[in-house]
């Protein structure tokens, strides 16, 4: 495969799971309501994305690292609010 479509598809990738979290972390932000989510699957996933980018760093992947970090981002923005949710709570 020519290098710059292995590049591009990485990127296109990474976009796109990137993306996919947005509408849950802007709707979790504007509702402050995350009753429906599972913390155990924002936790997994965010040592998952930490690992994606300890890869990434490995194979000195600028868009595995990028897109894994800001996702990651937005991860630990809805876990924070799940967390601080489950506080409340008690």
């Amino acid at each position: 495969m020519n290098h710059i479509i292995g590049e591009l598809f990485g990127y296109i990738s990474g976009f796109c799971t990137m993306i996919a979290f947005l509408p849950q972390t802007i709707k979790s932000i504007k509702t402050k309501n995350v009753s429906g989510l599972s913390m155990s699957m924002y936790i997994i996933y965010s040592v998952a994305l930490v690992f994606w980018m300890l890869y990434g760093a490995y194979l000195h992947s600028f868009q595995m690292l990028l897109f894994n970090a800001i996702t990651l981002f937005f991860n630990a923005i809805i876990l924070y609010l799940i967390i601080k949710n489950q506080r409340h709570k008690k």
